[in-house]
């Protein structure tokens, strides 16, 4: 996606005095009479009363980013430069501007912290190293220091997560704490009361904090925070959703303990009546399900009611066996009829890359693949977001475990029959295109059709140019190619690199032209050496497709959305060889 650029411009009442350059980020003070704003490393303080600017910070090492932000209470602005895998955090108290940066602590390499302030107490989500050991801790977990300058180094461990749980984020409201938490891989939420008693001797595990967990339907494979700004509410607000159950808007109240569904996205053009395909679902898409569930896992007094389609379609999450035994969550979508048929067609997605789970939401786009039999498989590899050390495995010199993962997720749909082994595709977008790319060179023959989608194919040249946008951001993420070590770790899996001789399957490849992430130039290198290097047959198969005008996430719109996904499910189903299918059906 290209960096947009908002011209901020910043007027005393009587029109005399603008502020007049480019920002980006902006914090305000809380009387208003200051304002910190940064431009990219820079970070300055603007004097709205003596119509001054100060510089406040420069963060000189170019594999960091800085932002502005404040903590929720207005109380202190935060100037946090973060890389992929360290932070450093400053503050500044908005009722004494004059104090300048407080340093909260020294980047550590590996070590990252997050903090929010209550009622002088900053609180911190990280991952530093635990004082009974020497290296850094497996996960986060919570600590806090008092908020005062020299005393901001001093912390304190109060919350470990406990068995089977791993923090993910935090938030923080006048009465209760929020965390965001994985638990045996399934992402929830959780409240506790706040101030809580501290034990100043040992740390306590979240479970005797007497925390909330938020209840949520059993079939949950995704759940977001919405807006939640007000400091004093005792309300979050938070977006349920699954592969088979439309988007939920839940209210949840952390002093009642009691939640409240607001809205479910309406899908439009479900009905019960139609006629039914040879997979049990109706065409064209008529089919409304209106009964509404209720979960009898949530205690008496909080049932509430909610749509999905569970009826038509199936969703699992099984653990796959990779390559070293590790265990590679996998999560299946299918027609209740289309299970274990061994002739289904399947596409099995992948990212594995910057801690990022693997979006498993609602896609009322995916409905037109379910009715048509289709099996969608969701592949938790390493690289990605989840418990522990999931992440960590699969980058620089572990990242052929992210490929050896998606394999293994591939030959398991195929195995078990939830898949025909002729009618197995995969779908990779970025950092996920690497993946499958770089799982096919492998095994050609794993996979039927494969989509790119603005995908990062070059990995050596790209990262033997620091001049480009995020090569150094990277350096973290999959190593330093100009050291010799990196470099053939990285050539190992690279997917321009190891192209053989052989048969492809048939490849879509998008690319964006003024992409400021991915160059356009990867793609289309990628394309012409397969073409070169496969079969006559196979050349033909490999499509590029390039958006002369978007960026990395594409242009946007609803309608280009549209026509986007229908020419990747149309390449899909001929690739597939199901066109005299469509045709009979009478859908095309």
């Amino acid at each position: 996606m290209n960096l947009l650029h908002f011209k901020l411009r910043i007027f005393t009442l009587d029109m005399s005095y603008q502020i007049q350059k480019w920002r980006e980020l902006l914090a305000w003070h809380g009387l208003v009479t200051a304002a910190v704003y940064c431009i990219p490393f820079v970070m300055q303080l603007s004097d709205l009363i003596g119509l001054e600017d100060h510089l406040l910070f420069t963060e000189k090492d170019m594999s960091c980013c800085v932002d502005i932000t404040s903590t929720k209470d207005g109380k202190f602005i935060t100037i946090n430069s973060n890389s992929r895998t360290s932070s450093e955090v400053y503050v500044i108290d908005t009722e004494n501007m004059k104090d300048g940066l407080w340093l909260v602590r020294e980047r550590v390499a590996g070590v990252q912290y997050f903090l929010e302030h209550h009622y002088g107490f900053f609180y911190i989500l990280t991952n530093a190293s635990l004082e009974s050991t020497s290296s850094a801790a497996e996960g986060y977990y919570l600590a806090r220091c008092i908020a005062e300058k020299s005393l901001t180094a001093e912390w304190q461990v109060i919350v470990l997560p406990g068995q089977d749980i791993s923090f993910q984020d935090m938030d923080i409201f006048h009465r209760h704490l929020v965390l965001s938490i994985q638990q045996k891989g399934l992402p929830l939420f959780c409240s506790i009361d706040i101030p809580m008693s501290v034990n100043s001797e040992q740390p306590m595990e979240l479970e005797n904090l007497n925390p909330w967990f938020f209840p949520v339907p059993s079939c949950l494979c995704s759940i977001v925070a919405g807006s939640n700004h007000d400091f004093m509410s005792s309300i979050y607000r938070v977006v349920i959703s699954s592969p088979v159950m439309p988007d939920i808007i839940a209210d949840y109240d952390m002093g009642k303990r009691a939640f409240t569904i607001l809205h479910q996205e309406e899908v439009v053009g479900l009905t019960e009546k139609g006629e039914s395909d040879s997979y049990g679902v109706a065409f064209p898409f008529n089919f409304t399900i209106t009964n509404s569930k209720k979960d009898e896992s949530l205690e008496d007094g909080q049932q509430q009611s909610w749509t999905d389609l569970s009826e038509a379609f199936s969703c699992e999450r099984i653990e796959v066996v990779s390559h070293d035994g590790f265990m590679v969550p996998l999560t299946i979508v299918c027609s209740q009829k289309a299970k274990h048929t061994n002739q289904s067609p399947g596409l099995l997605h992948g990212y594995g890359a910057y801690g990022e789970v693997l979006d498993k939401s609602w896609c009322s786009d995916h409905i037109s693949l379910l009715s048509r039999g289709w099996v969608l498989a969701y592949a938790d590899v390493r690289g990605g977001g989840g418990e522990g050390s999931l992440h960590q495995s699969g980058t620089q010199a572990c990242k052929m475990n992210s490929i050896y993962d998606f394999t293994a997720c591939g030959m398991y749909l195929v195995n078990e029959g939830f898949v025909h082994k002729n009618k197995l595709a995969a779908i990779g977008c970025s950092a996920g295109g690497l993946l499958v790319a770089a799982a096919i060179n492998i095994y050609q023959s794993l996979f039927s059709a494969v989509i790119l989608k603005v995908p990062f194919l070059d990995i050596c040249n790209t990262m033997l140019n620091p001049c480009l946008p995020l090569t150094i951001l990277d350096y973290d993420e999959f190593g330093d190619p100009r050291n010799q070590a990196d470099f053939e770790i990285i050539h190992h899996y690279s997917p321009y690199d190891n192209i053989t001789q052989g048969c492809y399957p048939s490849v879509l490849v998008t690319a964006s032209f003024d992409d400021s992430r991915v160059g356009v130039w990867e793609a289309a290198k990628w394309v012409a050496q397969v073409r070169e290097k496969t079969c006559p047959t196979c050349s033909q198969s490999v499509i590029l497709k390039t958006n002369m005008s978007g960026g990395h996430f594409g242009e946007g719109g609803r309608y280009i959305h549209c026509e986007d996904v229908a020419f990747e499910y149309a390449f899909l189903i001929k690739a597939m060889g199901m066109l005299d299918d469509e045709k009979q059906s009478h859908v095309l």
